[in-house]
């Protein structure tokens, strides 16, 4: 039979996993979504290519080809720019996802790693009250300490995913 401890550690381990393979479903979830994207893009660009291509077989003058090409290019130029702006929205996204995944992970990780101390602490047998209040007061301020690291962990992975143009406005 396990004791508290050893059931506290053990729940601990497995929510860590289950953090971890959630981790790696939404990394390769939105690697699909992202090649996906760019499949789709490249397949639309070669059917436009080919598009212009026979257009261009029946072209009368330089001046219509030159026309020709340049609405081929500014077309294939907005596509591109298009995937990459969904590119860098799916990339935040995933950003911000992990950055609360990680911050709730330390805030339940490190409240779950303070319980199984104390548990394991509690059951040994200490005769000394002082010694006790002294463990106490370490476990209090290493939970004081984890939930500002928590605490500023989340703040700054909600910034780094604040998409260019919706912060602060330049000169």
């Amino acid at each position: 039979m396990s004791t508290k401890t050893e059931q506290a550690v053990i729940s601990m381990q497995k929510k860590n996993l289950d953090s971890a393979v959630r981790l790696a479903q939404m990394s390769i979830e939105n690697s699909q979504r992202i090649l996906q994207l760019q499949v789709d893009v490249a397949r639309d660009l070669f059917d436009e290519g080919v598009a212009s291509a026979k257009q261009m077989a029946h072209v009368g003058s330089p001046q219509e080809a030159m026309e020709l090409r340049a609405r081929y290019a500014q077309q294939s130029a907005e596509k591109m720019f298009a995937c990459s702006r969904s590119i860098a929205e799916i990339t935040a996204e995933l950003q911000t996802e992990m950055g609360k995944m990680v911050s709730d992970q330390l805030n339940s990780g490190s409240h779950d790693m303070l319980e199984a101390m104390q548990q394991f602490m509690t059951g040994m047998p200490l005769n000394n009250h002082a010694a006790a209040e002294v463990l106490q007061h370490t476990f209090d301020a290493a939970r004081k300490t984890l939930e500002q690291v928590a605490k500023v962990s989340s703040e700054a992975f909600t910034a780094f995913s604040i998409p260019p143009g919706n912060g602060a406005k330049h000169r």
